[in-house]
């Protein structure tokens, strides 16, 4: 919460207290037999003020860290290792076999998925989608025959396994010894089944090892709340699952939970140039200008100019010494007398109303009617602004009627991203 106040002296003076704030998101979850998390990042960018979007801080693997790194971050897609995961085939895998259950198979949950975070404090509710679009890991088969047991007639068996089978695409990634393994496939959207069939009788197949890619999208981080998102995905593992292997290759766990975690850290700073703690309300051109002329001036007033750096929601609120309605008093030190002192405020492009109007003189009340939300659309970062005070026709002939007395009073503008 920032703090802006405001003190009034002879006519009009203004000090300022300023404060920094700042919101995070994070994310947690549940377990379960094989567990993984995923982590996101938002912290605004000066640098790019238009790219609102979470940074991945997930750690990745092997896959998209070394061995295909461009090919991932075309794709935008980050992978992981699953040491843990185990699958061993409950019978030999027949050379040639008709049914592709009865061999080697994979169908990955390749389409969008929704999973919904819950703000932790408040109950706010957020969607993060999900998809898995990449599969690969370690497999090894008895030898004899040993790894040349994939190959086909014309055909070797590196080939078999670096070019995936449709509707799976390529990568290029393969290493293998003499009974071992390892290769990594793109999976497009929606796809179905990819799979391989050895020339030769397998005794067994395990797969003691996956690699996945996956892709993410999150929310609009610049309408999140400040605070934490938490929320898990569960997929089944095993015959006609989320991931399936087929009808023999069964794997040692049969769920696979994600676990998110979002961290936002949002600013909001409001920053006041030196010497803006000290305003005076004056006539149009100056006291001089008005007392040359010899009429009275038709109102007092001061713009009071300030920079904003916001990426997220707030409010603005006022308080004041003084109270006359639903705004703020300035009161005659001699002889009590008060009036009232309209305050509003103006805000620079890329913050508007909740209606998605312009800021522009908008009245700060004591009841906060108006100034309830304000919303980036983008993060703006010292950007200025502008505080408008002043006193009306009316009440300023009723100050000049009392000669040369000092008003004063105090006023304090909020800026609050709790909304």
């Amino acid at each position: 919460m920032t703090r802006f106040a405001i003190t009034m002296r002879p006519l009009y003076t203004l000090i300022s207290r300023l404060g920094v704030v700042g919101a995070a998101l994070a994310f947690s979850s549940t377990a379960a037999a094989l567990t993984q998390d995923i982590s996101a990042v938002f912290t605004p960018d000066p640098a790019n003020p238009f790219e609102n979007k979470f940074r991945n801080t997930t750690p990745i693997s092997s896959i998209c860290e070394s061995h295909i790194p461009t090919q991932c971050k075309a794709l935008n897609l980050f992978s992981l290792r699953i040491p843990a995961f185990d699958a061993l085939s409950n019978g030999p895998i027949l050379a040639n076999h008709a049914d592709e259950r009865q061999g080697f198979m994979v169908q990955v949950p390749s389409s969008w998925r929704d999973v919904q975070v819950t703000h932790t404090r408040t109950g706010e509710v957020e969607t993060v989608q999900m998809r898995i679009a990449g599969f690969g890991g370690l497999w090894q088969v008895p030898r004899p025959p040993g790894v040349s047991g994939w190959a086909q007639p014309g055909i070797a068996w590196t080939t078999q396994w670096s070019r995936a089978p449709s509707p799976c695409v390529s990568t290029g990634h393969l290493k293998a010894s003499r009974q071992t393994a390892t290769y990594f496939w793109i999976v497009p959207e929606g796809a179905g089944v990819c799979s391989r069939k050895p020339s030769q009788d397998l005794a067994y197949m395990r797969i003691f090892q996956m690699e996945y890619a996956y892709e993410i999208r999150t929310p609009n981080p610049l309408g999140m709340s400040s605070g934490e998102y938490t929320g898990n995905l569960t997929y089944t593992l095993g015959p006609r699952g989320d991931y399936d292997f087929g009808d023999v290759l069964i794997p040692t766990d049969n769920q696979l939970t994600f676990n998110f975690n979002l961290e936002v850290q949002h600013q909001l700073q409001v920053e006041v140039p030196p010497g803006g703690n000290r305003v005076e309300l004056v006539p149009q051109g100056g006291w001089q200008a008005w007392l040359n002329r010899g009429r009275k001036p038709a109102r007092l007033f001061r713009d009071q100019t300030f920079n904003i750096s916001a990426s997220s929601r707030f409010k603005m609120q006022m308080a004041c010494e003084r109270v006359i309605g639903d705004t703020c008093a300035l009161r005659n030190t001699t002889d009590g007398h008060e009036v009232p002192v309209d305050v509003s405020v103006s805000l620079p492009h890329g913050l508007s109303r909740d209606d998605g109007g312009a800021v522009s003189r908008q009245p700060l009340l004591l009841s906060g009617v108006g100034t309830e939300l304000f919303q980036p659309g983008f993060y703006v970062n010292r950007r200025p602004g502008t505080l408008h005070f002043e006193v009306k026709k009316d009440y300023t002939d009723q100050m000049l009627e009392r000669g040369g007395s000092t008003y004063s009073g105090q006023v304090t503008v909020v800026w609050d991203s709790e909304l």
